[in-house]
């Protein structure tokens, strides 16, 4: 990301898996021979780049300090990373629990300051009309100090009821592979307590649909996507929940190739062994979608500076809406191709996630109780919304 510090301009580059801790900070003239990094590029290549860029000849110390720099931080391809890497998937396998990852920077890491400031998100929701047909609700994933009212909007519907469900939790799986599911057996740990992951159901579909599924899968240790709904579930009903953790990979060969994600064979053995579940279980489920939708602006490559709800953000609105609408109506078909026009151009990162509900619960409807648009940074925009469930 480009650097916050008017005083240092730069590319900001840091490892999202946290195989490295490193964050480094690359200087604007030297930014451009990142691209030589390519595998396919040579040393050749990045020297006569910083001849280019220096006006020198002699640049073979400015050419080692910058390899020597990149792979000290883990962020080339080499022997380095690769010992990082396999050290951070080793230690997250071996790990009785999934460790908060988010805490003290998301949300406050003391339990009393965590509960103090999702109080205060929660101050203002207008109760939702007791539903015994109520199955699930969808919230963003997006900080909670950006999303909290959609937050709010979304928690507020929950029912004391509720308490003793199993929560499927379906998350986005932001560095995932595609066409896959990641799960883990391990129990969810945030500042006020211990959540159960019911390891019943994780076997069950280990089981049924092992080709789709990734188990133990290490993208759990750094997504937050289902940290965040496990938080606000905990404030609600205290720390002993239980939770059926599933991270959806994206369906990027669905969008960019055509056809449906169930034409794979093994996402197909998915949403067949966890509607089973789902029709079995029934109201011992409670569904729970972490999902975030449009991202716009410079952050996400676009050309466009995005302010929510102005410019161009209006007309993403209205397509977002259009999306909503079919996601409401229960349409599984509607939805996905919306998606797949221009290869999901509005980059809508909950689409696996909310298009793997509507296989597995075909018979949901649908109520949007807030939609935003955020500014995450000055010139890009995220959108979510808070929607909820209902059986029909």
């Amino acid at each position: 990301m480009p650097s916050p510090d008017p005083a240092n301009p730069g590319l900001l580059i840091r490892d999202p898996f946290r195989f490295s801790d490193s964050v480094l900070l690359i200087p604007t003239q030297l930014v451009e021979c990142l691209a030589c990094f390519d595998g396919e590029q040579t040393t050749l290549d990045l020297r006569a780049s910083l001849v280019r860029i220096t006006g020198e000849i002699q640049v073979g110390e400015i050419e080692k300090h910058l390899y020597d720099t990149l792979s000290a931080a883990g962020f080339l391809e080499d022997e380095k990373f690769e010992q990082l890497r396999v050290a951070r998937i080793n230690e997250f396998a071996a790990a009785p629990k999934r460790e908060p990852s988010h805490a003290g920077s998301a949300y406050p890491l003391d339990a009393g300051e965590a509960r103090k400031t999702l109080s205060e998100f929660m101050q203002g929701s207008s109760p939702v009309a007791a539903q015994d047909s109520q199955i699930g609700i969808a919230a963003p994933h997006v900080s909670p100090f950006g999303g909290w009212e959609s937050y709010r909007d979304a928690y507020a519907s929950l029912l004391p009821a509720y308490k003793d469900r199993t929560f499927v939790v379906l998350g986005t799986s932001h560095y995932g592979e595609a066409d896959r599911f990641g799960l883990t057996r391990k129990p969810f740990v945030t500042p006020f307590g211990e959540a159960i992951t019911d390891t019943s159901l994780v076997d069950e579909l280990a089981q049924a649909a092992p080709g789709a599924i990734r188990m133990e899968d290490y993208c759990h240790a750094v997504e937050h996507s289902i940290e965040f709904q496990v938080l606000f579930l905990q404030y609600i009903y205290g720390p002993n929940i239980r939770i059926l953790p599933i991270l959806c990979g994206s369906f990027a060969n669905s969008i960019y190739r055509g056809g449906k994600p169930e034409a794979n064979e093994d996402v197909k053995r998915f949403f067949d062994a966890l509607g089973n579940i789902s029709a079995r279980e029934a109201d011992r489920l409670f569904w729970v979608l972490g999902v975030d939708m449009a991202h716009m602006g410079r952050r996400y490559g676009d050309s466009m500076l995005a302010r929510a709800d102005e410019g161009e953000m209006a007309a993403v609105k209205e397509r977002d809406r259009t999306r909503i609408e079919r996601l409401n109506a229960s349409d599984a078909d509607g939805f996905w191709g919306l998606i797949q026009e221009n290869r999901d151009d509005l980059k809508w990162c909950g689409s696996s996630p909310i298009y793997t509900f509507l296989k597995v619960m075909p018979r949901a409807r649908g109520t949007l109780r807030r939609y935003q648009q955020w500014n995450i940074d000055e010139e890009s925009v995220v959108s979510f919304a808070a929607i909820g469930f209902e059986r029909y």
